[in-house]
């Protein structure tokens, strides 16, 4: 599969909605509780709140060979990286990893210095292979429900005379 990216626009709103449930409810079921499943999808269940979180974000959309759209990631004020979905059935693909690249190369033209994260616990190991450094555990709110995640930092420019990794 050949991965190609494009940004978010309006329309995509219910599609990316459902990709992002999936993605939750089928590889964060061994991390986290249905409750707290539940609450961590229904913010995307707010299609209001969700396209203009989408909208008002750089929003970058994965799409295979056939156009639609396999993942998807938000990168806010050029430094936060922040619901990184992909389809559940294509983990291990390099979408992800190709989102992320993106967003170095994006953050890094536009002068910014390090990518941060709040990394929830299933896709811990996915950022720590991408250079991402966990800085701090910590917990993230929805509503009334709360969930464990990891702060994570992928510093983007060298020392001078070193190179980055």
């Amino acid at each position: 599969m050949t991965i190609s990216l494009r940004p978010y626009l309006p329309d995509d709103t219910e599609i990316l909605a459902i990709l992002m449930q999936a993605s939750i409810e089928e590889l964060c079921v061994d991390d986290y509780s249905e409750d707290q499943r539940v609450a961590w999808c229904a913010t995307a269940e707010d299609t209001e709140s969700f396209a203009k979180l989408l909208s008002s974000n750089l929003t970058l959309l994965a799409l295979d060979d056939e156009g639609d759209p396999v993942g998807f990631a938000v990168l806010v004020k050029n430094r936060a990286v922040t619901h990184v979905h992909v389809h559940p059935d294509l983990i291990g693909s390099g979408i992800g990893q190709t989102l992320l690249e993106a967003f170095t190369k994006l953050s890094l033209a536009r002068g910014g210095d390090t990518l941060i994260v709040d990394a929830t616990d299933n896709a811990k190991g996915f950022f720590e292979k991408l250079g991402f450094v966990a800085t701090a555990r910590n917990t993230i709110n929805y509503g009334d429900v709360w969930l464990g995640a990891t702060t994570m930092e992928k510093p983007l420019k060298a020392p001078t005379g070193a190179s980055v990794q």
